[in-house]
């Protein structure tokens, strides 16, 4: 498995999915959720809210599906992230099960390239050298994992981020 590391817009990204760092009611809202519904455009909402209506809103850690529409990917995989509480509410945790759901949609869609923002790193204040160690973790140990996933990008956006992965990503 390749794992790739990027500065930039995850939905300028070209590959099989993008990962949404999403909010529990799917239908949009700040930072890469806003960003990614906004690019995609209203077919993306349609989707979620028939999500929504059918199953409830996604709890934190978990993941669901929907087509790229607008956008230069196939699909976008929604995963809610954990909000920061301190490290007392299984945060870390919560963080390593939005990764693993993600793949484990990826993986059922016989996907090939997957590309990841810092979830939880920003309104939902997750400490971002905390997140970036727990993700290196989580990848270190599924790098083992026999899958069809070919290539991890993650798409860094601000500058802090990226320096912290680009320290982390060699080690992979």
């Amino acid at each position: 498995m390749k794992f790739t590391l990027k500065k930039g817009d995850i939905t300028k990204e070209k590959c099989d999915a993008i990962i949404n760092a999403a909010n529990s009611s799917l239908l949009g809202g700040g930072g890469v959720d806003g960003a990614i519904h906004l690019a995609a455009g209203k077919g993306l909402l349609e989707e979620c809210r028939l999500i929504r209506q059918n199953s409830g809103e996604c709890d934190p850690g978990k993941a669901v599906i929907t087509k790229g529409y607008n956008l230069s990917t196939r699909f976008v995989i929604h995963t809610v992230g954990p909000i920061w509480h301190g490290g007392s509410q299984n945060e870390k945790e919560t963080l390593k099960e939005c990764y693993k759901n993600s793949l484990k949609l990826a993986e059922e869609k016989k996907l090939k390239t997957i590309a990841f923002p810092n979830i939880s790193t920003g309104v939902y204040r997750f400490p971002k050298e905390l997140a970036a160690q727990v993700v290196f973790e989580f990848f270190k140990e599924y790098s083992n994992t026999k899958t069809s996933i070919e290539e991890i990008i993650f798409i860094c956006f601000d500058d802090e981020n990226f320096e912290l992965y680009e320290k982390l990503v060699s080690k992979l």
